[in-house]
């Protein structure tokens, strides 16, 4: 039996080992024999008595498979916990923290959605939460489930398409398909094609999850015409917000809320775990590793020479720095394999490159050294060399790292702000440099961010109003100050500001 890689991906399992309050990852290998598998290849674990804890995200083994689910969704039967894992784990938690990346309800009309975003973040809780809410407003046979994880080949696929398609009820006021990791899927797009030319999607809304930003993204390009009249059908599924956090958890943390945050990584389940727990998981920093060093090794790269980059990525932290000096130093052939190590990330929606931006005119220049910024935190956090995983261990860092760290947290929020309003190229966040002065993060349309790890003034930024009279300056520290150019807020004031 041929194998196929998106499924090797997924070979391996977690457990939970709870003793003396400390968290420990255990890894457990599974054959690599597909065929002599369960189509399950991922467990959950039920919570007993002798200290067994479930991990998220992961398929579910005697709970409830995707016929059965789609069987009691035809006949409206919503009501069963085995049929909701995830919803009850989400539940569950202390914080159930809410889901924001601009599609705040789904259309009534038909069309194609597609939702990428980092593991970790949500995207399967979020949908089995709409999809129980459809058969709970639209009524039975409204809508029907796809994991793009459990199918093996496009055959599959299609099939389940085209039997789902004729499964809707007749007087259904909406008719809506949830397919959730569909980039799991080799030559997915070529399907959704395929059933939209034949009219097996004519009345029906797709709803659309993958990890992989350049599978949907392209996917979703390839298919110009068939995505119904939508305002907009591509959507970044982004970090919880500061605000939401500090809502449920500011008043027990206090000044260190924003330390909590950065070190969650915008992670519910990492957030949850500081703020019940006081550190990081380390089952958390184990299945964000996995992840991404299974799709460099699944695409032919190694895991080595992306140590490597990184390596130099947390060495250089916020200097701009060439890709050529970027494969030198990390060991590469040449600038080109350190670009496709740096794009590879970007497609993971974990790092991406920044480039210089030229202020007169709004263009890149691309000819000049680019800074590198994590805007998945939590993968920051997972291979951070000193592995600080509480807040007294990220006070302890050395300034430097600390600064790292706090550029990058400005960096994933800028993002995060930008794509809600539907602004997906993260090439468009830049740095500005001249030989006297850098400003951080800057962007074409002339937002213009200064991060400072410490206390500072106005005086330090004479020069800004010299230089551009006709801009504004938001400098991001632990300092609140204004004048008629420059506007100085303290971190948590910045990430509270939605508008700064």
């Amino acid at each position: 039996m041929e194998q196929d890689p998106y499924r090797l991906q997924k070979l391996s399992n977690y457990l939970l080992l709870l003793e003396s309050k400390e968290c420990y990852a255990i890894r457990l290998s599974v054959d690599r024999d597909l065929s002599a598998q369960n189509s399950e290849d991922f467990a959950y674990l039920d919570v007993i008595d002798s200290g067994l804890f479930n991990v998220q995200n992961v398929d579910i083994l005697n709970v409830m498979n995707v016929e059965q689910i789609n069987a009691l969704l035809a006949r409206g039967e919503i009501d069963r916990e085995d049929m909701w894992p995830r919803i009850v784990e989400y539940e569950s938690k202390a914080a159930p923290f809410p889901f924001a990346f601009g599609l705040p309800k789904l259309p009534l009309q038909p069309g194609m959605l597609f939702i990428r975003g980092p593991r970790q973040y949500g995207k399967s809780t979020w949908m089995d939460l709409e999809l129980r809410w459809t058969i709970e407003e639209f009524g039975a046979g409204s809508a029907f489930y796809i994991n793009g994880d459990d199918l093996l080949s496009e055959k599959d696929f299609f099939n389940q398409i085209t039997s789902l398609s004729a499964s809707f009820a007749k007087h259904a006021k909406v008719r809506r398909l949830f397919i959730d990791e569909i980039t799991a899927i080799n030559g997915w797009e070529k399907i959704l094609k395929r059933a939209a030319d034949q009219g097996k999607l004519k009345k029906i809304l797709v709803i659309t999850t993958g990890s992989n930003a350049r599978s949907l993204r392209r996917g979703s390009e390839r298919l110009p015409g068939r995505k119904g009249h939508l305002k907009r059908t591509d959507y970044i599924f982004l970090p919880v917000s500061y605000s939401s956090f500090y809502e449920i958890c500011g008043k027990e943390l206090q000044d260190d809320a924003w330390i909590a945050y950065l070190l969650g990584g915008g992670s519910p389940l990492g957030l949850n775990d500081i703020y019940q727990f006081e550190r990081i998981p380390e089952y958390l920093i184990q299945i964000v590793r996995d992840w991404i060093l299974g799709d460099v090794v699944t695409s032919g790269r190694s895991r080595g020479y992306l140590a490597a980059v990184l390596e130099q990525i947390y060495r250089f932290g916020g200097t701009p720095v060439g890709f050529t000096k970027l494969a030198r130093e990390s060991g590469l052939a040449n600038n080109t394999v350190a670009s496709g190590y740096i794009e590879q990330l970007a497609d993971l929606m974990t790092l991406f490159a920044s480039p210089a931006i030229d202020l007169s005119n709004a263009r890149i220049i691309m000819r000049r050294p680019a800074k590198f910024h994590f805007v998945n935190l939590a993968g920051a956090i997972a291979f951070h060399p000193e592995q600080p995983r509480m807040i007294h261990e990220f006070k302890s860092l050395p300034a430097k790292s600390r600064a790292i760290l706090l550029e990058w947290l400005v960096a994933q929020e800028l993002w995060r702000r930008r794509a809600i309003k539907g602004q997906l190229d993260l090439e468009e966040l830049g740095y500005w440099q001249s030989k006297e002065n850098e400003i951080d993060l800057v962007d074409r349309q002339g937002n213009l961010v200064e991060v400072k790890l410490e206390k500072t003034g106005p005086l330090e930024f004479a020069w800004f109003s010299k230089t551009f009279p006709n801009k504004y300056l938001t400098v991001v520290s632990q300092s609140s100050f204004e004048t008629d150019h420059i506007k100085g807020l303290t971190v948590h004031d910045f990430l509270m500001d939605a508008q700064s």
